[in-house]
């Protein structure tokens, strides 16, 4: 394939319009499965998903952020996330990371030949809008967290959307899956401790989140930091967005992370289609919308379980939920499942 004829395909605005060539997903932020654009306060190291497939991680008993899905976004978005500081950490332990996350699997990076001599040349893009201005941080690591890239970008002008573009040599060492696991990960520092800070520009053999002498986010009471359209993609530049329509947005989310409800209170799960077997339980099957990414964990909130011969009655055993079988297309559940409000729902987990 000529040098042209690559360019068209991969990274030209030729190629834009569902060309599937940014393996980045939701990375206009418009599918949030589990909150509904609800904030979410971001408190320990615990993963918490703003939107899907980008998720914020905090320090237990040192700063506080909030992190939610906004309609304030750029020319030609919708949506972005933003995250407003509640409680400052000026002083950021040296093990302790505030960042926003974004995981990769292997099938979808594959083309980047990370790990050897061909490995390609990418470019990360986003827009960023902050109440601060500086020189900000983040990292591109691979999954096993042994190999990491750190960069910069700098914010020119406070609350202004500005599209940021950070181009990567290919890293030619390091283990790269190229399955269904976890192959990379994209790490935008709101300040992270020295333990994972590392000069910028360069592949190193060690965990790093963000870079030497960047802005932390986390050490000014109510700051706020946002982003949206954030695309990969092979080459020295960056191409415009690659909207796709929110279907396809939602089903690729869905491979990794998907839910029944919220359900009506009071009524029946419908969702798991039960059917009645004896006195001691029904089973009911429910195929997931897509194949996911690996067998997930399927659990509830705050729904109640309830035996075959209870059903309507009010009366209900928790936490009983029983899976008789799995597989990354379908799952088998026995019980009915009664919503005890209006924000209950059932979820399939197969995150990285």
């Amino acid at each position: 394939m000529s040098r042209a004829r690559e360019i068209a395909d991969l990274g030209s605005p030729a190629a834009s319009g569902l060309s599937n060539r940014n393996p980045i997903i939701n990375g206009a932020m418009t599918v949030d499965q589990r909150n509904s654009g609800s904030a979410l306060t971001v408190n320990s190291a615990s993963e918490f998903y703003a939107v899907d497939r980008f998720m914020g991680i905090g320090v237990a008993s040192d700063g506080v952020y909030t992190l939610q899905q906004v309609t304030d976004a750029p020319d030609n978005f919708v949506n972005s996330i933003k995250a407003t500081v509640t409680t400052a950490d000026a002083s950021i332990p040296s093990t302790g990371r505030y960042l926003i996350r974004h995981k990769l699997e292997g099938n979808t990076i594959s083309q980047l030949n990370l790990g050897s001599s061909a490995a390609q040349t990418f470019t990360l893009s986003f827009y960023v809008k902050s109440s601060l201005t500086g020189t900000f941080g983040g990292s591109i690591l691979n999954g096993a967290q042994d190999r990491s890239y750190p960069f910069t970008y700098t914010i020119s002008s406070a609350n202004t959307w500005e599209r940021k573009t950070v181009t990567i040599a290919g890293d030619t060492t390091g283990t790269w899956p190229t399955n269904n696991t976890k192959a990379m990960q994209i790490g935008w520092s709101l300040g992270v401790g020295s333990d994972y800070l590392n000069t910028a520009g360069t592949w190193v053999g060690s965990q790093e989140w963000g870079a030497t002498g960047e802005t932390a986010v986390i050490a000014t009471n109510a700051a706020t930091w946002q982003m949206t359209g954030v695309q990969l993609e092979i080459g020295t530049s960056a191409a415009n967005f690659d909207h796709e329509d929110y279907g396809v947005t939602l089903a690729k989310c869905q491979r990794y992370y998907m839910q029944w409800g919220p359900e009506t209170a009071g009524s029946v799960f419908r969702h798991f289609n039960p059917a009645y077997a004896n006195d001691s339980y029904c089973a009911g099957t429910q195929a997931f919308p897509v194949e996911m990414r690996a067998v997930p964990t399927v659990a509830y909130s705050a729904i109640t379980y309830q035996n075959a011969d209870s059903w309507g009655t009010g009366s209900s055993d928790r936490n009983q939920v029983l899976t008789y079988s799995m597989s990354t297309s379908a799952t088998v559940i026995s019980g009915a499942y009664i919503a005890n409000n209006g924000t209950d729902y059932a979820y399939a987990n197969a995150e990285l």
